[in-house]
């Protein structure tokens, strides 16, 4: 299936056959993307999706599986209560003490939490507060929340639900010594943002790591840079669709067969 072919069935929600294979493709799609962008850690963090035309039933990689094995077929369907309803393998229990809350309480169709580098790095300082001091940062400065009591591995739905409510009405939420976890409407939309975030981040802690005084944006100026460009030529979210499908023809070359 191609690409763009995969665009327009996540896109008709109507073929609920072709929107459910869609999102299996797509997450296959984006774990393999984090190992070509060295934000996964082998078998270890998570990215779920919603089951399209359902709100408690989630698509996940079954635990064990590294990341650049990832394929539509292997995709497992889950719920909160951590029972495997499709699939073969098992859920890692923090997957579904985190993912499932969050997508409950915010309504997010993609969620994703990573502990990749340049972000963990950032969120291991002590003002771990992300700088609007380049133009891709000011469209991120205003929308992240901040959660600065980590206190050991999620084993409980209440720490999911907890997350949750700290990220309340953002789209990010910077975990202090932990990472970093994203959310969104579609996966093209919640990766970009991952992706994206990791640059800043290293960006950020480079700048830093000269010693010399960082020049932030001022309240203005993030304001114009976040608001809509007019008569832009493309909307973010085709912006979002078109970056995210850009990715897959790389896949395509460089790590074919996720689509499987």
């Amino acid at each position: 299936m191609t690409s763009s072919a995969l665009h327009r069935s996540e896109t008709q929600p109507h073929l609920e056959g072709d929107s459910v294979q869609a999102a299996r493709i797509h997450l296959a799609a984006a774990n393999r993307l984090a190992v070509f962008h060295e934000l996964e850690e082998g078998i270890d963090n998570h990215f779920t999706m919603m089951v399209p035309g359902t709100t408690d039933r989630f698509l996940v990689l079954p635990f064990g599986k590294h990341w650049s094995e990832a394929r539509a077929s292997d995709m497992l369907v889950f719920d909160e209560a951590g029972n495997v309803l499709s699939g073969n393998g098992r859920v890692e229990m923090t997957a579904v003490c985190i993912h499932a809350p969050v997508h409950r309480i915010s309504g997010a169709r993609a969620v994703l939490h990573t502990h990749q580098t340049w972000a963990l790095a950032l969120n291991m300082l002590e003002d771990n507060r992300l700088l609007p001091a380049s133009q891709t940062a000011a469209f991120f400065a205003r929308n992240i929340a901040y959660d600065d009591g980590y206190s050991g591995l999620a084993e409980e739905l209440n720490e999911g639900e907890r997350l949750a409510s700290v990220l309340g009405d953002k789209h990010i939420l910077f975990m202090k010594n932990h990472g970093v976890l994203v959310v969104g409407d579609t996966m093209a939309q919640a990766y970009r943002r991952l992706y994206k975030l990791e640059r800043v981040c290293r960006a950020q802690v480079l700048a830093m790591s000269t010693g010399r005084p960082i020049a932030q944006l001022s309240d203005d100026i993030v304001s114009r840079v976040e608001m809509p460009v007019v008569n832009d030529s493309h909307s973010r979210t085709e912006r979002e669709d078109l970056y995210f499908e850009a990715m897959m023809r790389v896949l395509d070359r460089i790590m074919p067969g996720y689509a499987e």
